[in-house]
């Protein structure tokens, strides 16, 4: 794993953080300084563990450029703001061959 991986992945995080927290300066600022300081801890990580580190903040980019979104309190409602990247699906994910999926035994309408 080389020092070029590691820049690319730490870049896609802070690309993917500017992404996701766009017009949320605190946040946007906190997980700036988070992403800076996880990589300072592992710049003296051994070299097997410098792939699986590579690969998480690859993850962690994904995620915040897909999965987050953020809301705006508007009066009693909530704005939320999906961008471009945000992923969408439907509620046909939940089912599979017409069968609802269970996780860990359970159903979404089990509370």
């Amino acid at each position: 794993m080389s020092l070029k991986m590691a820049m690319q992945a730490y870049r896609h995080l802070m690309r993917a953080a500017r992404v996701a927290f766009e017009g949320d300066t605190r946040v946007l600022s906190a997980a700036r300084q988070q992403i800076r300081d996880s990589f300072r801890e592992s710049a003296g990580v051994d070299s097997p563990d410098v792939k699986a580190r590579v690969q998480q903040a690859e993850e962690i980019a994904s995620a915040l450029r897909h999965n987050v979104v953020q809301g705006k309190k508007d009066g009693d409602r909530y704005k939320l703001r999906i961008h471009k990247d945000t992923e969408r699906g439907d509620n046909d994910t939940i089912k599979i061959d017409g069968k609802t999926v269970t996780i860990d035994g359970k159903k979404c309408s089990d509370r």
